[in-house]
């Protein structure tokens, strides 16, 4: 066990012939009392401070621990974030694919019903211009008849129709 400063004080020596200067031997004590109970205070504040040092190396510790793990729980969250946006991506990316066949699929249909109609239609314009020939074919076969020629030889009396017209207005 180490000396304490009342140890120190307390320490008596024999006393023997021709020995030491007892108030010499005093003196000295009392400085190695004082020296020694600075040493023992400097000691205890160095304690303090070492256990201050370890308190605080602690809380970095625990920071940089936490700091560790909040890092480590971000990649985690990013790489777990990447893989669904590229599974959502690829999940947009077929159904864009599916909606662009479709919608390829939808036109070639629309394109040949059009043309069908076309078809028809061109089928329809042949025949109703046939028709349409023939009917001008037919007019024109009775204007050049000639019953249109008995008609202007026929004569009305004009003063006859104008007494049918007067007949006419007075009934």
């Amino acid at each position: 066990m180490p000396l304490t400063p009342l140890d120190i004080h307390n320490k008596e020596f024999n006393k023997g012939f021709r020995g030491y200067d007892e108030d010499e031997v005093n003196e000295f004590l009392d400085q190695v009392i004082k020296d020694y109970e600075l040493v023992l205070r400097e000691k205890k504040e160095m304690d303090e401070r070492l256990n201050e040092m370890k308190e605080r190396l602690g809380h970095f510790v625990n920071i940089e621990e936490t700091l560790n793990k909040s890092i480590i729980i971000a990649q985690e969250a990013g790489e777990d974030v990447k893989r669904i946006a590229q599974k959502e991506a690829k999940l947009i990316i077929k159904e864009a694919e599916k909606n662009a066949d479709r919608i390829v699929n939808e036109s070639l249909s629309k394109a040949r019903k059009i043309a069908l109609e076309i078809e028809d239609l061109k089928k329809q314009s042949k025949v109703f211009r046939t028709r349409f020939k023939m009917l001008i074919e037919a007019q024109l076969d009775m204007l050049s008849t000639d019953d249109w020629d008995h008609l202007l030889e026929y004569e009305v009396d004009a003063t006859e129709l104008k007494i049918h017209q007067e007949e006419d207005s007075l009934a």
